[in-house]
């Protein structure tokens, strides 16, 4: 999946790819991807090993010792949704998926089933390493299941793995939960509305006027478009309103987007010449046939400038207004359209020339 650009600051032409910006297309993918599995990975070892501080619960079996649970953990099924609002999560809690929540549960695993004794009572609890690997094992097919095989693994949903605390852990609570969470590079947001709710939808899109942060030069998470930024989102394309049936060709969806996103943009700025005059460039992504099939048909529009080599350069300010790139104005690029003589002495004036776009 390779990211799209336009740029109408190349002069007359219609909007193409490349150009004067040199950013390579599927360099950028491949880094976005990467910054993605390394959130996930965050996320993961972070979910993983902290604790909750919650009511204990015991689970009495003949002949074995008690196992001691967390509460509100150990009582959270597939379709639950957990929040907290604490950094060690001893507040966690089960809330209406309605609400604002940061988990949803996909499945329960239960690790003192699984054969050997790695498992067993008195082991340690896994380190993060085996706690992706057992996320990959058992999550990403429980999350599958629990949707009926229509997750957008590029959606903004990813998948993910919860423990029991130290303490449960300790006691012999040997249960898992597999779900998802909001993807994010430094936290992972609250959403509303469940997964498996159709309404909901996976789409990875953000509000117009959302402007996402950069690191590295790649985009992040949302911030402030006062704060140095990536892109700046000037709409949403709906491919689901024009297109039918199976999955669109990637040149098909690269026409219908290209001609939406600049259509976007020129309301968004209130000028068709804006994004030339500010030397920017409209950026677009391309559907997978796992997001169309899985209900995800939407997709931003990014507004951004290329830096030198390849990434993004910093923007300060929003587009709508006085921006600073690389922390120097803008300078529009000149009119490359035919000149246009002077009248002769006492002759009529000319009638307004069309500009260049």
């Amino acid at each position: 999946m390779s990211k799209k650009q336009s740029n109408p600051a190349q002069g007359p032409a219609a909007p193409g790819r490349g150009g004067a910006l040199h950013v390579s297309a599927s360099k950028l993918r491949w880094g976005l991807l990467i910054a993605a599995l390394g959130a996930i990975l965050a996320a993961t070892v972070t979910m993983a090993v902290t604790g909750f501080d919650t009511d204990k619960v015991e689970a009495h079996q003949p002949g074995a010792e008690p196992v001691v649970r967390d509460k509100e953990f150990s009582s959270a099924q597939q379709g639950d949704c957990l929040t907290w609002s604490k950094p060690d999560r001893s507040d966690l809690v089960k809330v209406n998926c309605g609400d604002k929540h940061l988990f949803e549960v996909a499945g329960v695993i239960d690790l003192s089933a699984y054969p050997g004794r790695e498992f067993a009572t008195g082991t340690r609890h896994p380190d993060s390493l085996r706690m992706t690997e057992l996320r990959d094992e058992h999550c990403v097919t429980a999350v599958q299941k629990y949707l009926g095989g229509r997750f957008d693994p590029r959606g903004k949903y990813m998948v993910n793995v919860m423990s029991p605390s130290p303490a449960g852990w300790g006691n012999g609570d040997r249960t898992l939960r597999c779900g998802v969470q909001v993807g994010g590079t430094a936290s992972s947001p609250a959403t509303t509305g469940s997964i498996a709710d159709p309404a909901t939808g996976q789409s990875k899109v953000h509000a117009v006027g959302t402007c996402l942060g950069i690191n590295q030069n790649l985009p992040t998470d949302p911030i402030d478009c006062a704060q140095p930024h990536s892109v700046e989102i000037v709409g949403t394309v709906d491919l689901g309103n024009h297109f039918t049936g199976g999955p669109p060709s990637e040149a098909d969806q690269d026409k219908y987007v290209e001609a939406e996103c600049n259509r976007l943009s020129s309301e968004y700025l209130g000028s068709p010449d804006a994004i030339r005059n500010k030397t920017l460039t409209m950026f677009f992504d391309v559907l997978e046939p796992t997001s169309w099939l899985a209900d995800s048909d939407q997709l931003d529009c990014w507004l951004g400038k290329g830096a030198d080599r390849e990434g993004f350069a910093p923007i300060v300010g929003s587009a709508r207004g006085e921006i600073l790139i690389d922390g120097q104005a803008p300078v529009p690029p000149p009119n490359s359209g035919r000149s246009t003589p002077a009248p002769l002495p006492g002759a009529a004036p000319l009638p307004p020339q069309p500009q260049p776009r």
